[in-house]
């Protein structure tokens, strides 16, 4: 295969909403480059793409998938990212490597909540935009609809290319307002022929034609100059102004096609080759010190890792961008993160599943290789003695939560390790055993990421699971003071047990003031790992209690705390004065302070009016205003206290806080309420008091657990 050098490199990534149609239209790339001689099909399940068992079985992308093209001296990487943003992490990763974002978009809806979730991070990175709107043949297109929608939410800087003749079912000819021809597209698409712009659209054409010149000019001193002095622009001067109108994210230019029908891709190709940015003019990397690093071939080799896979039967392949120097088979490199030595053996151009073997790659270009040992996703390889990291991705925190069983005890350890290498192909989704809840918990962004992660485990690594709903971490706190006494007794021949503690709990609050009732000996603040304060004091005078026994009675009160009196959950934000008790010159030692410490404080705090604290989370949720009501209505059934409405874009954003326990399955939910055009997020805000009937339902729970 053919090595190109950084100049003759163009990487981009293909984005967009669920079914608008990045798959077919990745399809129709290589096939016009020749790379596959006839077009897949989704229904076929034999596109390039899609090769993972689960994509065909589902119907849509769920990996990132890498391919090339060969095109007038150019090669082009293309990633196919999925459209649902269960799998935002495939998306995020991809954009991260690529030099230039093709955005799809479906004739039919124009701006979807998924364009809002992925532009987030194309601004993020400042990666040039060609916004390529698809389906112009569905009986239902409405390209005008589509291209206001962009313009709504994208401004100024969506600029015209091109619009459809005759959207729908009749769709075949294209106006191009660059070359200024039409493109007239046989029944079964492919190479259009050119021909003169029809008299009825002239007019529209030669108006659309001016505005794309001064865009074009607008981006350097020398070609305003031209353009005043010609009144108007060539093509050559042209493309350079559209190219730094990209680079500066000022032009976001607009293609028209049917990937389905073949009809476009072609012209957005040579486009892509003509004007969109080589690695060479795209923004150089930054590296963790501050540092720019740009795309150079005579430094030396820096890879950065941006994707890993693992196949049981494969191994593992890890897809990486080469940032500087050239790559070569046979290279020793070293993991910054690690320290670990790499050698690569095997150098890889892929398409799809299809490994294309080659001997080296060159700084801008993306690849792969196998069975790296100790290097995964957002790491850095480089040369001996020339130390980078590359800046590494920050990924999204999960959404959603589940509890996974064994259906078998004797794969529970199986389970953990192979749910550690899932986490490993993908960061975002996070694996812990959580000892609170006594549950093995995954979390990720969606119910579908979870399914898909299901599906691994039952067929590709043959473990039989369960996904339940996790266990709520309630947090347990008491609302006035209380005291009480407890004396432990236990006498068995020999020496005994004794331990007598009077102490008083009450609820502690940033700030309070010093108890006066007591007198303090020794005060100790302790900052609990589960949150909130235990303020121990201990006001023992006289010496009833020994003060090496004081340890003791606060290791019993911090054993209940961890196991509360109402749930068995942590309990937070009390203070214990001990302040009397009595000792046995024999029989008192430290387990029976402890355990009379113990059951002192549980009993003063049953006595204090326990509350039961719920996690509360800060909820987002972006959806259409079409199904406004519904998802509010929705929410207020989950006890969600409507925080306040804004609107971004074509979009409404609902701000709610809700409570944990009730986000349960949400995401199906609402998927189901808004057809898949809304999407949420959550993260945790606080803990608040749980409704009374409800805490009495959790504490007769609780109890009936424990007498079982």
């Amino acid at each position: 295969m053919k090595i190109y050098d950084e100049k003759h490199l163009k990487n981009i990534v293909l984005l967009g909403a669920p079914k608008a149609g990045k798959t077919l239209l990745a399809e129709d790339m290589i096939f016009e480059a020749g790379i596959i001689h006839r077009r897949g099909t989704i229904e076929g399940k034999n596109t390039v793409s899609d090769f993972h068992e689960i994509e065909q079985e589902r119907g849509n992308s769920v990996f990132a998938s890498s391919m090339h093209t060969e095109w007038h001296d150019y090669k082009i990487n293309i990633i196919d990212t999925p459209g649902f943003d269960d799998f935002v992490g495939e998306m995020i990763s991809s954009v991260r490597v690529a030099d230039t974002c093709v955005m799809v978009i479906n004739a039919q809806h124009g701006v979807e909540v998924g364009t809002e979730l992925i532009w987030d991070y194309i601004d993020q990175f400042q990666k040039p935009v060609i916004f390529a709107i698809n389906q112009v043949d569905h009986p239902q297109a409405e390209f005008e609809h589509a291209l206001s929608s962009l313009k709504n939410q994208f401004g100024n800087a969506v600029v015209q290319m091109q619009y459809p003749v005759n959207q729908g079912e009749s769709f075949d000819a294209i106006i191009d307002l660059l070359k200024m021809v039409m493109y007239k597209f046989p029944a079964e698409g492919g190479k259009p022929e050119k021909l003169p712009i029809p008299a009825s659209e002239q007019g529209k054409a030669e108006n659309l034609h001016k505005e794309l010149v001064e865009r074009a000019a607008e981006n350097d001193e020398k070609l305003m100059e031209k353009y005043f002095s010609k009144g108007t622009l060539d093509e050559d001067e042209m493309r350079e102004g559209l190219k730094l109108g990209m680079i500066h994210h000022d032009i976001f230019p607009v293609f028209v096609m049917s990937a389905k029908r073949n009809m476009g891709s072609g012209r957005m190709m040579g486009f892509i080759d003509n004007v969109a940015p080589t690695p060479l003019e795209a923004n150089p990397e930054s590296t963790t010190d501050g540092k720019e690093i740009t795309f150079d071939p005579t430094k030396p080799v820096v890879l950065f890792v941006f994707k890993t896979h693992i196949e049981p039967n494969l191994g593992k392949l890890s897809f990486f961008k080469v940032i500087s120097g050239e790559v070569s088979t046979s290279s020793e490199l070293i993991n910054s993160q690690t320290g670990a030595v790499e050698r690569i053996h095997q150098l890889f151009i892929m398409d799809g599943k299809t490994r294309n073997p080659v001997e080296k790659l060159v700084a801008g270009d993306i690849g792969a290789t196998l069975k790296l040992k100790d290097t995964y996703t957002n790491q850095t390889l480089h040369a001996k003695g020339y130390d980078v990291a590359i800046n590494p991705i920050s990924f999204p925190e999960p959404r959603i939560r589940t509890a996974v069983v064994a259906l078998s005890k004797k794969d529970d350890e199986k389970i953990g390790e192979v749910l550690h290498k899932i986490h490993q192909e993908d960061p975002t989704l996070h694996v812990g055993y959580d000892k609170e809840i006594k549950q093995l918990i995954i979390s990720g962004q969606g119910e579908l990421h979870l399914a898909v992660c299901k599906w691994y485990l039952e067929n590709v690594y043959k473990l039989q699971v369960e996904f339940e709903s996790p266990r709520i971490s309630y947090r347990e706190t008491i609302r006035k003071s209380s005291a009480s006494t407890y004396r432990h007794k236990k006498q068995s021949g020999g020496a005994g047990q004794f331990g007598e503690v009077h102490l008083k709990v009450e609820p502690y609050v940033e700030g309070m003031a010093e108890p006066t009732e007591f007198s303090v000996r020794g005060k100790e603040v302790i900052d609990l790992e589960w949150g909130g304060k235990l303020v121990f004091y201990n006001c023992i005078v006289g010496g009833v209690i020994d003060a090496r026994f004081i340890p003791s009675i606060l290791k019993g009160v911090m054993e209940k705390m961890e196991e509360g009196p109402i749930t068995g959950s942590y309990v937070r934000d009390v203070r214990v004065m001990v302040y009397d008790g009595k000792m046995h010159p024999v029989d008192s030692n430290d387990i029976s302070f402890k355990i009379a410490g113990m059951m002192a404080f549980k009993d003063a705090f049953l006595k204090s009016e326990p509350l039961l604290l719920e996690p509360i989370c800060d909820v987002e949720v972006m959806l259409p205003e079409d199904v406004m009501g519904e998802v509010m209505g929705d929410l207020q059934t989950r006890r969600s206290l409507i925080m306040g409405m804004d609107s971004i874009g074509n979009y409404q954003v609902i701000k709610a806080k809700t409570p944990l326990a009730e986000l349960d399955r949400y995401s199906t939910t609402l998927r189901s309420l808004s057809q898949g055009r809304a999407r949420f997020t959550q993260r945790f805000a606080e803990f608040a008091p749980v409704p009374f009937d409800i805490q009495q339902k959790l504490a007769k729970h609780a109890s009936e657990v424990e007498m079982a």
